[in-house]
């Protein structure tokens, strides 16, 4: 695995130096160790001499220079399929809602959904309204969609 050093922290946004020419790609996750608890980032841009900014997923309290961060080389996945459906999950894809570890057999990233399905009105369904919002739900992906009325 890739490994870099974190230089910079500003409250959720990580800055990490890489060794030359070993840059992690944009939206990828690397992961920091520190305090007995793992905390993972998304890199949101490369900022120049081998350092990349990062968007932390978890609270930064404690995180100093120096700590050693890896890169894990593909983004941020979450659990998709049936084991998912009634379940409710943070933005890593752990589940939250007190019911157990989730053992799905598929798990795909944020940027995959969109580049290989982007949102089409006429492939999904009103599931649920209200009078400020609706849940959306795409019949061939069987993602969710929230869609507020501001």
């Amino acid at each position: 695995m890739n490994q870099g050093k974190v230089v910079q922290v500003m409250g959720p946004v990580v800055d990490v130096r890489f060794l030359d020419n070993h840059l992690p790609k944009l939206y990828s996750a690397l992961i920091i160790e520190f305090n007995n608890q793992k905390l993972t980032v998304e890199v949101a841009q490369h900022v120049g001499d081998d350092v990349v900014r990062c968007i932390a997923m978890g609270s930064t309290d404690g995180l100093t220079r120096g700590t050693l961060v890896l890169d894990t080389g593909s983004p941020i996945k979450v659990p998709v399929g049936d084991a998912t459906l009634g379940r409710m999950f943070n933005v890593l894809g752990d589940p939250i809602d007190g019911l157990g570890d989730v053992f799905a057999t598929l798990q795909i990233s944020r940027l995959f959904y969109y580049k290989n399905n982007p949102p089409l009105l006429y492939n999904i369904t009103p599931y649920f309204a209200t009078i400020k919002s609706v849940l959306l739900l795409n019949h061939q992906t069987f993602y969710s969609h929230i869609c507020v009325d501001v």
